[in-house]
C-alpha cells in the first residue's frame, strides 16, 4: 500500500513523531490514522520506559501565578540536554505542569514522595470508615487500599487526571512528551504558594 505525504504529515503534526516513524506506523496499520497514533504512542512508551534509568540534571524552572496573584507555583521539570530543556514542547510543558500545581494542589509528585506519616494517616481513618460501614472483616484491607489509591490519584501530582485534559493522568502527560523529544522528563520538585494558606 502507497502511503501519501499528506497522509503522513498529519500523522506527524499530530504525534511530532519522524517522518520516516510515521510512514512505517501507517503501513503497519494500513493508513489507519487513529491505529497509527496508538502504535507510536505504544512505541514511544517503550523508550521512555528505557529512558527512566538515564540522567536528567537539565531544564527549567517555571513560574505560575494565579487567581488575581493569590496562587503561585514553581516548578522543576529536568530532561537529559540543554537542547531539549529550550524546546517549545519542554518549556510549554513546564508551565502547564507549573499551572496544574497551582489548579489541582497536589502533595507530592510521586506516590514515594508521599510523606509516610500522611500514608499512616489516611490509612487508619479509612479502616475506621469500613469498620463503622460495618464491612466483613477479610475485604477491609482490600477496601482500604482501594481508597488509598483513589487518595494518591487525587492528592500525588503524577497520579492525577490533568487539568485540561482529565482523561490522562499529569504522567501520561510528562511520557507523550518525553516521547517526542527522545529524551527522559521528570518533575524534581515543586512549590504552591498561597496568599493566607
Amino acid at each position: 500500500m502507497k502511503i501519501g505525504a499528506k497522509l503522513v504529515k498529519e500523522l506527524r503534526d499530530r504525534t511530532g513523531a519522524g517522518m520516516m516513524d510515521c510512514k512505517r506506523a501507517l503501513e503497519e496499520t494500513g493508513a489507519d490514522i487513529e491505529a497509527a497514533i496508538d502504535l507510536l504512542r505504544s512505541k514511544g512508551e517503550a523508550k521512555a520506559a528505557k529512558r527512566a534509568a538515564r540522567a536528567a540534571n537539565e531544564g527549567t524552572v517555571a513560574s505560575y501565578i494565579h487567581h488575581g496573584g493569590r496562587i503561585g507555583v514553581l516548578l522543576e521539570l529536568n530532561c537529559e540536554t540543554d537542547f531539549v530543556a529550550n524546546t517549545d514542547d519542554f518549556r510549554t510543558l513546564a508551565r502547564d505542569l507549573a499551572m496544574h500545581v497551582a489548579a489541582a494542589d497536589p502533595i507530592a509528585v510521586a506516590v514515594a514522595d508521599v510523606d509516610a506519616r500522611v500514608v499512616a494517616r489516611e490509612r487508619k481513618i479509612f479502616l475506621e470508615q469500613v469498620a463503622r460501614e460495618g464491612k466483613p472483616e477479610h475485604i477491609r484491607d482490600r477496601i482500604v487500599e482501594g481508597k488509598l489509591g483513589k487518595f494518591f490519584k487525587e492528592r500525588v501530582l503524577l497520579e492525577q487526571g490533568y487539568v485540561r485534559d482529565p482523561d490522562r493522568t499529569v504522567g501520561d502527560l510528562i511520557t507523550e512528551v518525553s516521547a517526542r523529544t527522545g529524551e527522559k522528563i521528570r518533575v524534581a520538585r515543586f512549590s504552591r504558594f498561597q496568599v493566607g494558606g
